[in-house]
């Protein structure tokens, strides 16, 4: 097995020289150099509208189909048509509730999850409102730390519509068993709509086979521009109303991407694919774009997942810390590197400003997992410390971290 290529991969990104240690990652990563220089040549190369005979513009309408054509790649899709891109995963998810839900009212369900971020929670929210809709909510299991298939049951009915659920929380970092779910949804006759946000960092997405009908993430979590992806069944995205200008594209995706598409975060995202790519290069991959970065993942993961784990079993030494997630070693496969921890002697914020003094960047709250931290009986507005890894990161930097802890939460 190759090792992981540690030193080349901080390479690539200029802000680790910084003496910060990122551990931030959850709510966005770094940017390597190829996807900063693919935005400054779009700007200087293709800075121009689709559509025109002329060089600029067919440089832009090459930047777009790239882009697209990129992103089914890395999610598993067939083509560019699937893929739709805007400003955010929360403004995609909210502008595609609205197009589904247009036909859906009283006596019709949905199904939204107490794990999620509120991205996929608040639109269907008010969706339900604007429509007179009834809402189900699916509870986390607390000794998995995830849904488990048992509780989605006797929640689907024949008025089910859709199911929001996320494939990995931006809290407690659990997996869910996303194929199984989909599964029991679509047997009830109900749509599948997926935040994969805090996925897509660490994992492959293959739509194909976890048989969803969208799937969204966030450019800006992997290593890209701040931009939103979301995959859609072509059948589902060519029907669905869009609401767009009377003279917008009429096949997908340009039907639910009304406006002037931002070329140049197009060409950045485009980058970000094409880092993952090298990534697997690196780590002795081979094959074709979606292979190598198959690999890149695989890698990486192992290489994340050796040191969250040694986290995680630091934090547990530390007295009074309480991780809220999965710690066996022998679940790791059940989570993502994102690590969120309690103590109930220290305010999360007070901790994560200290922390911030030394150069070590974590979050604080609640951090859009509203729901969850209710459950999980936190102060909504202190909810826990998270500490979120990514491939760049290094052993160093967890000992780091865990020595800092250990000095502030000393009795």
């Amino acid at each position: 097995m190759t090792p992981f290529p540690i030193e080349q991969v901080r390479a690539q990104f200029p802000a680790l020289v910084n003496p910060a240690a990122y551990l931030d990652n959850p709510a966005g990563t770094q940017v390597p150099r190829p996807v900063s220089a693919a935005v400054a040549a779009a700007m200087t190369d293709a800075a121009s509208n689709l559509g025109g005979y002329f060089q600029a513009s067919q440089a832009a309408d090459a930047v777009y189909e790239q882009a697209h054509e990129a992103m089914a790649v890395m999610l598993g899709g067939a083509s560019g048509r699937e893929i739709v891109i805007g400003q955010s995963m929360t403004m995609l998810t909210f502008q595609m509730s609205r197009s589904l839900g247009r036909s859906w009212g009283p006596g019709d369900e949905l199904i939204v999850t107490q794990m999620d971020h509120e991205g996929n929670v608040s639109p269907w929210l008010r969706l339900a409102e604007d429509r007179g809709m009834t809402v189900r909510w699916l509870p986390f299991n607390r000794d998995s730390w995830r849904i488990e298939p048992d509780e989605l049951k006797p929640l689907l009915s024949d008025r089910t519509r859709l199911l929001a659920l996320n494939y990995a929380s931006n809290l407690t970092g659990s997996i869910n068993p996303l194929a199984e779910l989909t599964r029991l949804a679509r047997r009830a006759g109900a749509l599948v709509y997926v935040d994969a946000v805090q996925f897509v960092p660490h994992g492959k997405a293959e739509v194909a086979q976890l048989d969803c009908d969208f799937l969204a993430c966030s450019a800006y979590k992997f290593f890209g521009p701040h931009l939103g992806v979301l995959w859609g069944r072509e059948s589902l995205l060519a029907e669905t109303y869009a609401y767009a200008v009377r003279c917008a594209p009429q096949a997908p995706p340009g039907r639910h991407e009304t406006g002037t598409p931002q070329t140049e975060l197009l060409a950045g995202l485009a980058a970000a694919a094409g880092y993952m790519a090298w990534l697997g290069d690196q780590s002795g991959a081979t094959g074709s774009v979606a292979d190598r970065i198959a690999g890149a993942y695989a890698a990486a993961t192992r290489y994340e997942m050796d040191l969250a784990q040694q986290l995680i079993d630091g934090l547990l030494r530390i007295p009074g810390v309480k991780v809220q997630g999965i710690t066996d070693a022998r679940q790791r496969d059940r989570r993502v590197p994102t690590v969120s921890i309690t103590h109930p002697g220290h305010r999360n914020s007070a901790l994560a400003r200290a922390l911030a003094a030394q150069g070590i960047n974590v979050w604080s709250g609640h951090n859009y997992a509203l729901e969850l931290a209710r459950s999980l009986g936190l102060d909504e507005q202190e909810g826990v410390l998270r500490i979120g890894l990514a491939h760049y990161n290094t052993l160093g930097e967890v000992e780091r971290i865990l020595a800092a802890l250990r000095a502030l939460l000393r009795p």
